[in-house]
């Protein structure tokens, strides 16, 4: 396997009911083996002091959201000057309690509903210096937390650092022993695994369909199916040198089957909540699922697209309405779901899109890519309310927001706060958190 699979070298399980959940479907010889991996930590899947019940949920709003028809500046009359048609009329604004001058676009009462009952931080004018307003430069940047947009990926470096362990030798672990960890760092719902996850120790699972993670061979031909068993059980005697390239790819073999047996069986399960009939609900229903049996993933991405409205994007009705009730709709049912599991207090969901749009509408009744934009994050750990102050609509940028608030300012409270690992090492800088969670 190459080192740009998606696939991590960590294996996938952990005691308890994880592992009991799959038991039935598990072949005593890979039971074996679990139980000898997770014995060689104690159980643990990270460092001392990181916590393992904490997970992040990271919704991407990819093609650049409309943050000023999101989170509607009402209360600036320049805002109703430069979107002469596509502007929300303040009649139509979902208000908010405590904000002053802004509210939410209309088609968001889920999102509303949740800000109401204190699980909505919405935090403005995010962004960074001398913004690209390219869709590709600009979510590499996102994904690194790195300006030039080079280097392991943000989520990526977290993954190295705290659940591979430091001072890690060659194979990852604190003393350069087989990788025994208990649980899939990252999973991305989608066909490719975004760069923010990519590490260069720890690689995430990705897929579009649970059903499509498994290895299809032993259903094409026996041929394919007998050596794939035989790799598997070869590499659970354990008969390979430690560390060497033949016992890392019988463990990753075997890793890959338990992982995929685990996780299709747990999207499997019937949901708690009704969510909405679209593609992100699809996706974060599965993450419940996946949360309710009890992987040890510490972090979920989901993505929604189309959110490049450069024409048609309409106001309180349209296109750019529809995309915003999916995400607050979908959001919310996640957390319904997530509180009949009991889980709730375990989930922090971020919210994000690379960059806002212009101020001012362009002439076919949409918006051109711009720069800041709110973003938001979800669950009853957060700070509610809104944070930060809005950019103003008269001091522009050729025509676009200054920022605020510097985006990795975001990733560190989230990392320093919820997963307490270290922002400094892993943002490769020092940033100054944002006042976005509960104190503990």
């Amino acid at each position: 396997m190459s080192q740009d699979s998606t696939y991590t070298r960590r294996q996938f399980l952990s005691r308890g009911m994880l592992l009991a959940s799959a038991a039935a479907s598990l072949p005593a010889f890979i039971d074996s083996t679990a139980n000898a991996m997770t014995s060689a930590l104690g159980g643990l899947s990270s460092l001392p002091g990181v916590p393992d019940d904490h997970v992040l949920v990271i919704v991407q709003l990819g093609g650049g959201n409309d943050g000023l028809n999101t989170v509607v500046p009402f209360g600036m009359p320049q805002y109703y000057r430069a979107r002469p048609s596509i502007g929300i009329p303040e009649r139509e604004v979902l208000k908010l309690s405590g904000a002053d001058g802004v509210g939410l676009h209309p088609q968001m009462t889920a999102m509303k509903e949740m800000y109401d009952n204190g699980m909505v931080t919405i935090v403005q004018g995010v962004g960074y210096p001398n913004p690209n307003r390219s869709h590709f430069k600009s979510m590499d940047i996102w994904h690194t937390a790195d300006t030039s947009a080079t280097g392991d990926g943000w989520l990526g470096r977290y993954f190295d650092s705290q659940c591979c362990g430091y001072g890690k030798g060659e194979s990852g672990t604190p003393d350069g022993s087989a990788d025994t960890g208990a649980g899939p760092a990252g999973i991305a719902i989608g066909r490719n695994a975004p760069l923010s996850m990519q590490g260069r120790l720890v690689k995430p699972v990705s897929f579009e369909s649970a059903e499509l993670f498994k290895w299809s061979g032993k259903e094409i031909h026996k041929a394919l199916r007998d050596p794939y068993d035989a790799i598997n059980r070869k590499g659970a005697s354990g008969d390979h040198e430690k560390n060497s390239n033949a016992a890392f790819l019988m463990k990753t073999a075997l890793d890959a089957q338990v992982s995929s047996d685990l996780i299709r069986k747990a999207v499997e399960a019937q949901s708690l909540s009704t969510y909405p009939q679209n593609d992100l609900g699809r996706q974060m229903a599965m993450v419940a699922k996946m949360i309710r049996a009890g992987l040890k993933t510490r972090v979920y991405y989901v993505t929604l697209g189309g959110f490049d409205t450069h024409a048609g994007q309409g106001g309180a009705q349209g296109n750019h309405g529809r995309l915003l009730n999916t995400f607050a709709s979908s959001v919310k049912a996640f957390y319904e779901d997530l509180k009949k599991q009991e889980n709730d207090k375990r989930v922090l969901t971020l919210g994000f899109s690379e960059f806002g749009r212009r101020v001012a509408q362009n002439a076919s009744g949409g918006t051109d890519h711009g720069t800041a934009a709110p973003c938001y994050l979800f669950g009853p750990m957060v700070k509610p309310g809104v944070v930060g102050e809005h950019p103003s609509l008269t001091e522009l940028d050729d025509g676009d927001l200054k920022y605020k608030i510097d985006f990795r300012n975001v990733y560190a409270s989230i990392l320093d706060g919820w997963m307490k690992a270290p922002s400094k090492e892993i943002l490769e800088g020092t940033y100054r958190g944002v006042a976005v969670l509960k104190k503990a």
